[in-house]
């Protein structure tokens, strides 16, 4: 993991667009409080098959423009044609934005078989590349893991290979709880000469059902002893928060101490349990 080293640290927050009146206004709230620890960016999920195209837009903005703090739409390519990506990036454009997370992504449950004129996520950027040139800082995605649908770790490595071939800058990680694979995850990309940064993304833990909800879907792994202590915790909110708390707090100073060059967290749209992790950590 040498290379990584080498990179300045950054920290980042992703929040997914509000769906409802009150969750706008929690969203406010929270941007505020984690605007105070001065990140690099904030991000912003894009829906599967573009389900939340005009919220991201709106969330992205308002953030931008009521924190000062560079924000990132994610933008994905499955079910948009070319023109209306193409819109969608001049929008981006007008509006200041300079960085984008690049995706694949998903198609809504039940829509069968992929749609759109880009298949993958790095179709996706070397297009943003033709249509913007270098205006945007690209973001794509890591998987130590592998991703869900890869048929191998080498065949998921070539697909990261041809999204920095295409041009990404770095990389946000899927969320993991085991530290080697991120650690041999680097150390394949570079001795296949992919020498980009790739940031942890963090997922702290605030509820274990939805954890595990989450971890099926995305192919991220629980290990057994988390899950047997979260599991002993049955119905005491309080004991999941505090052990999740020293669990992603541990995982992080180990992923800051071997070399990585920054984190990016999974907020949930909450401030308390990705700051009680912040103020453990005191990264300033």
């Amino acid at each position: 993991m040498n290379s990584q080293t080498q990179y300045d640290k950054r920290y980042s927050f992703e929040f997914f667009p509000p769906k409802t009146d009150a969750g706008v206004e929690k969203l406010k709230r929270v941007q505020q409080e984690l605007a105070a620890k001065s990140p690099s960016f904030f991000s912003v999920t894009y829906g599967a098959g573009g389900s939340t195209r005009d919220r991201t837009f709106q969330t992205v903005t308002q953030v931008k423009q009521n924190t000062g703090i560079s924000t990132a739409p994610h933008l994905s390519c499955v079910g948009d044609s070319k023109s209306q990506l193409g819109e969608i990036l001049q929008q981006y454009v007008s509006n200041g934005i300079e960085r984008i997370v690049a995706l694949r992504g998903d198609l809504p449950s039940g829509m069968g078989a992929s749609i759109g004129e880009l298949k993958y996520a790095s179709d996706l950027v070397a297009f943003i590349r033709e249509q913007t040139g270098d205006h945007f800082h690209l973001e794509v995605a890591a998987y130590p893991e592998m991703h869900p649908q890869a048929k191998s770790m080498n065949a998921d490595l070539d697909a990261f290979r041809a999204k920095v071939e295409a041009g990404a800058n770095s990389a946000i990680t899927q969320y993991f709880f085991n530290i080697d694979a991120y650690k041999f995850f680097v150390d394949s990309c570079e001795k296949r000469g992919l020498d980009i940064p790739v940031v942890p993304g963090i997922m702290p833990i605030i509820n274990y059902e939805n954890l595990v909800r989450f971890s099926q879907m995305c192919g991220a792994e629980i290990p057994r002893w988390i899950r047997v202590r979260m599991e002993s915790y049955s119905g005491d909110p309080t004991s999941v928060l505090q052990f999740g708390e020293e669990v992603i707090t541990s995982l992080c100073q180990s992923l800051l101490e071997m070399g990585a060059p920054g984190l990016h967290f999974y907020t949930m749209n909450q401030s308390a349990p990705t700051l009680a992790i912040w103020d453990n950590l005191d990264p300033g």
